[in-house]
């Protein structure tokens, strides 16, 4: 077994073990977002290791494989023409199990954009994602295993720039690559485990703020 896919074994077992516990609320989001992210940008077998720190039944949890990203069957080229998605004055959602083109375009103008990444299906490789926003917005859920690269421009907007891209990617490795803009618009990008409604993770994070504040010592 090379090196490389050493790492890629031990990321995707690390991922696996902090997907459990942010499952099982021994994680907040900010917390497993952020631990997420380090296990993406490093190389480092023992830094992976590292940021497992803390979290029970981590040593036991890590001899076990992990659920990796699906990929897609074999067989696209980089030089296919880009696949594009439209909302104007109106809402695009597309959720599901399908399969995410290496080239894709979204634009929401006045209108919404829901990109929901996590029962996708990915090529191998680096899949460009651009994305462009004018008066409008655009929702990307990405699963805590694919890595994610944002370069992004906010004119009278926002545009979260996420990045979490390893080192030296691995080739036969999923990494999105999403660039755009947002004018007067916005582009979220967040990490929600798969099946995750919107409101449990809402829920999730005002049980997390009531333990930090009951957490807190008795003012004087």
């Amino acid at each position: 077994m090379g090196a490389l896919q050493r790492v890629h074994d031990a990321r995707e077992r690390a991922i696996a073990v902090l997907s459990d516990a942010f499952a099982q609320d021994a994680l907040d989001v900010d917390e497993f977002e952020r631990r997420v992210t380090r296990v993406h940008t490093t190389d480092s077998i023992a830094e992976i290791e590292a940021v497992l720190e803390g979290l029970p039944h981590a040593t036991t949890a890590l001899a076990a494989p992990a659920p990796a990203v699906a990929l897609a069957p074999a067989g696209d080229t980089p030089d296919q023409p880009p696949q594009t998605m439209y909302a104007v004055f109106g809402g695009v959602d597309r959720r599901g199990s399908w399969t995410v083109p290496r080239r894709f375009r979204v634009v929401a103008m006045m209108g919404g954009v829901c990109l929901d990444l996590r029962e996708a299906r990915f090529p191998r490789g680096v899949i460009d994602l651009e994305v462009k926003a004018f008066f409008g917005g655009v929702q990307i859920l990405v699963p805590p295993g694919l890595a994610v690269e944002v370069h992004g421009t906010a004119i009278m907007g926002g545009f979260q720039n996420v990045n979490r891209s390893p080192p030296t990617p691995d080739p036969d490795a999923p990494l999105l690559r999403v660039r755009g803009v947002a004018v007067m618009g916005g582009v979220d990008i967040s990490m929600r485990l798969p099946g995750e409604t919107e409101r449990g993770a809402r829920r999730r994070q005002r049980l997390e703020e009531r333990r930090q504040r009951r957490a807190l010592p008795p003012a004087t």
